[in-house]
């Protein structure tokens, strides 16, 4: 639908005020809906005259009885939806509000046409002290309501509203038709994932300005208004933290309805798939669970989960395509077969490693947490005093060998990652030890200049723990296909290109959570890898279908651990749907 904005005034009794409020607007050409919410009759004869001077551009609606400025807005709405306009700015008839700001709103909603674009005053000596202190009293009610600092000022008259979105809002909940109304909308499109965006306006009070705010029967309702607001966050909890953790993205104005509600990739390549947590939910449940502990925190999961498994398509059905590939190669019993509760229980072991990377980084997991298979590998390479490389996966819990050997000083470990895909939840556990940086290394991509880097850390007896299940963004045409669950994947050459360069021993490590806590697997890979140029493509081959047969196994052995939500046998070339 093609952007299409309006302006709705609410007025109740301003005729000195009114006249000149509409001049100003006027000017900018938009569509003007004026709502008589029941005035006396001077107002109604200044509102007859105005509806026929701007004939063409202003349409007046009158309420029969005055119903409260939410009423008023409310009824503008509707009128302007139903007249087929997109989007509605309301501001006030006082003149209280700077009209010539109302393009930088227009541009604004035009640029992200689902966020709701807010006012935030900027008074100057004309405010009145005491409605300006007690702003601040709502602003913290709204953001505890929310959970969030998003709606920096929830009572400004000058804003601009997606109508799907409101209008979809009043027509579903009953929502308060006075003063309150302009707080109350605003914390229920926040629980609807709304998006919001604030520009700084300027707001002057009149010395003979007419307000129709009742100090003590409007504080009443507004003071209503939030104990319903509060218990209604209460009641939304778990949903409110699963927000939290997810970005607001405001999609294109003509998308499809069910495209807008969906808070869920296409189907992409791994790296293009956004990160799924904001820094703020992430850093609650890290205070949850230095305050109530590991245990209280981790209940949270479980309705976070829910709201990811119900919301979050594309995953659930990447989780449905590996299960159903793990089927067909390993056709027992005890294989989760396709489904809701498999694809919950997939998403739910992935939330609680996650959970688990945090507390080892917070120093909630000791040496009795995690023990090893057969430590004579691991032993035996720390006596010799060389550096080496370490192929894991994402499967199970990488993060807990760099945590641990960053409390315990038992061996030097730095993981390189793509931490493109994941700068929220790497700030989260950064926050939480001031370690993680230092064992963190960051690339784009597997070559010559990595290699360099890399160099001097296996010289110094680091061992460098890199991923083999996944393709860096800017490698996405270096793969080699190896069978993997039944079927043909692309695994990445980097790992073993790497190897080759630096010349070390190579190992493989996977470490799985199992009843009695995590249990690690280290066991040896190659000496050394070598690629001679003319048979580059096979040895490649090889190394990649060991690999692969390796992680098989593994899989087969914690099949809900593999943690990669999205189609691994898709070319990444093509996409999950063979594009280009």
């Amino acid at each position: 639908m093609k952007f299409a904005p309006c302006i709705v005034i609410p007025i109740y009794n301003h005729k000195d005020a009114i006249g000149a409020s509409v001049a100003h607007l006027a000017v900018h050409r938009l569509p003007i809906f004026v709502v008589d919410d029941g005035s006396d009759d001077a107002t109604q004869q200044v509102l007859a005259a105005l509806a026929q001077h701007y004939a063409g551009q202003l349409t007046l609606l009158r309420l029969p009885v005055n119903g409260g400025k939410g009423a008023a807005v409310m009824a503008g709405l509707r009128a302007a939806r139903e007249a087929g306009y997109t989007h509605a700015l309301q501001i006030d008839a006082d003149g209280q509000h700077d009209a010539t700001d109302v393009p930088r709103f227009i541009d604004a909603a035009r640029a992200e046409p689902r966020a709701v674009i807010l006012g935030r005053p900027v008074y100057d000596e004309s405010v009145p002290k005491a409605r300006l202190y007690g702003r601040y009293l709502t602003h913290v009610w709204v953001w505890i309501e929310t959970l969030s600092l998003t709606i920096r000022d929830s009572m400004c008259g000058f804003r601009l509203y997606p109508l799907a979105l409101a209008c979809e809002l009043i027509d579903s909940v009953p929502l308060p038709t006075r003063m309150d109304f302009d707080i109350e909308i605003l914390v229920r499109l926040h629980w609807r994932r709304a998006a919001f965006r604030s520009i700084p306006t300027r707001v002057t009070y009149a010395a003979d300005g007419v307000s129709h705010f009742d100090v003590l029967w409007d504080n009443v309702r507004i003071s209503r208004s939030h104990t319903r607001l509060v218990f209604g966050m209460l009641w939304r909890l778990p949903m409110l933290l699963a927000h939290k953790l997810m970005p607001r993205r405001a999609a294109p104005l003509d998308a499809p309805h069910e495209a807008q509600q969906r808070d869920e990739p296409d189907d992409e390549a791994w790296w293009r798939i956004a990160e799924r947590g904001s820094h703020l939910g992430m850093a609650l449940l890290a205070l949850s669970c230095k305050l109530f502990g590991r245990r209280f925190t981790g209940l949270w999961l479980h309705p976070v989960v829910a709201y990811f498994l119900l919301t979050g398509r594309a995953a659930r059905e990447a989780s449905g395509t590996y299960f159903r590939h793990l089927g067909a190669a390993a056709p027992q019993d005890e294989t989760p077969r396709p489904g809701w509760l498999s694809a919950y229980r997939h998403m739910l072991a992935f939330a609680q490693s996650g959970f688990d990377k945090l507390a080892a980084w917070s120093g909630r997991f000791d040496d009795s947490d995690v023990t090893f298979e057969d430590r004579s590998a691991f032993e035996a390479l720390l006596a010799s005093g060389k550096g080496a490389l370490v192929i894991g996966a994402h499967l199970g819990n990488l993060e807990m060998t760099r945590a641990l050997a960053a409390h315990g000083a038992h061996a030097k470990v730095t993981a390189v990652v793509y931490t493109e895909h994941a700068r929220r939840f790497n700030s989260v556990l950064a926050s939480a030890n001031s370690e993680f940086s230092r064992h963190l290394l960051e690339v784009r991509d597997f070559g010559p200049e990595t290699a360099m880097l890399m160099q001097q850390r296996i010289d110094a007896g680091e061992l460098l723990v890199i991923v083999g299940d996944r393709v860096p963004a800017h490698e996405a045409g270096r793969t080699t296909d190896a069978r993997f669950l039944g079927a043909s994947a692309p695994f990445a050459q980097g790992p073993y290109v790497l190897a080759h360069a630096l010349g070390c021993p190579v190992y493989l490590f996977f470490c799985l959570k199992e009843h009695d806590g995590y249990r690690l697997y280290f066991e040896p890979f190659a000496e050394r890898i070598e690629l001679p140029r003319r048979e580059r493509a096979q040895h490649l081959a090889t190394w990649a279908q060991r690999y692969a047969a390796r992680l098989e196994h593994y899989c087969r052995k914690a099949p809900y651990q593999w943690f990669n939500f999205f189609d691994f046998w898709a070319s990444p070339k093509r996409g999950a749907n063979g594009r280009t």
